[in-house]
């Protein structure tokens, strides 16, 4: 379980966050969504460890972690994606998941000399993996092709899959359907659902509201840097003081 709790940030006397609570399961895709500038990537980086809180504290399985660097996060189960990926441009779509799994054998100098046939079965079992999830997001066909080669949608789809690569337990997808084609993002949504099944939580930044209201519940929406609600996609819907923060003054 993930609990926030009076996370706040400041930045030069703005609160981008201002006493953000909520706690989230980890057998649930929850979604996080307001209008431009009402704080969900100040939050995510929060929860992430690239920003440090103002005031609060983020609890994961029990552990503080607010505070802690990225890579920290990452160790305690926590994997995000990016509202642009960024693969690694030169190596292969296939060597762009091959190197997220934490803690490989061979990232110790002294393992390659000394225990090369554990590394190297190691290694093989990375590979085959990374083969199966390719063929999970459909980008197989593309394993031997340089990352650079790859649409912006098929991005966000390797993306998805390194980070599924790592076995996080909680997964931050910032943006998931930003850019995708409706080919693609229908490709997507079910994949989501599927991982979830398999035990492990999603928070997700969308403004697509249709894959919001079908994919998320809860729903959390903030607004002016605050939680404004969390409840489901029916009560998100009918809740006046969200159609104030979308629209303003033309929800009247």
């Amino acid at each position: 379980m993930l609990r926030v709790v009076e996370v706040s940030k400041e930045f030069g006397g703005v609160k981008a966050v201002d006493r953000v609570s909520f706690q989230l399961s980890l057998d649930r895709i929850t979604g996080l969504i307001g209008p431009n500038g009402a704080g969900k990537t100040t939050l995510f980086n929060l929860i992430a460890g690239s920003l440090r809180p103002s005031g609060g504290s983020v609890v994961f399985e029990g552990e503080r972690i607010d505070g802690r660097p990225p890579h920290a996060v990452f160790a305690a189960g926590i994997a995000r994606t990016f509202q642009i990926p960024r693969p690694f441009a030169a190596m292969t779509v296939l060597e762009n998941l091959m190197v997220a799994p934490r803690r490989q054998s061979g990232e110790r100098f002294w393992k390659n000399w000394l225990e090369p046939g554990a590394v190297f079965s190691e290694e093989r079992s990375v590979r085959e993996r990374a083969r199966e999830l390719l063929v999970f997001v459909g980008l197989e066909t593309l394993a031997n092709d340089p990352a650079r080669v790859l649409s912006g949608g098929q991005r966000k789809l390797l993306e998805f899959a390194r980070v599924l690569m790592a076995e996080p337990k909680l997964v931050l997808l910032d943006e998931p359907g930003a850019g995708i084609n409706p080919g693609l993002l229908a490709t997507l949504v079910p994949k989501i659902s599927a991982v979830r099944k398999s035990g492990i939580g999603f928070l997700i930044i969308e403004h697509n509201m249709d894959l919001v209201m079908s994919l998320c519940e809860p729903i959390l929406v903030m607004a002016s840097g605050a939680l404004l609600l969390e409840g489901s996609a029916d009560e998100v819907r009918r809740d006046p003081r969200v159609r104030e923060a979308y629209l303003g003054g033309a929800a009247a």
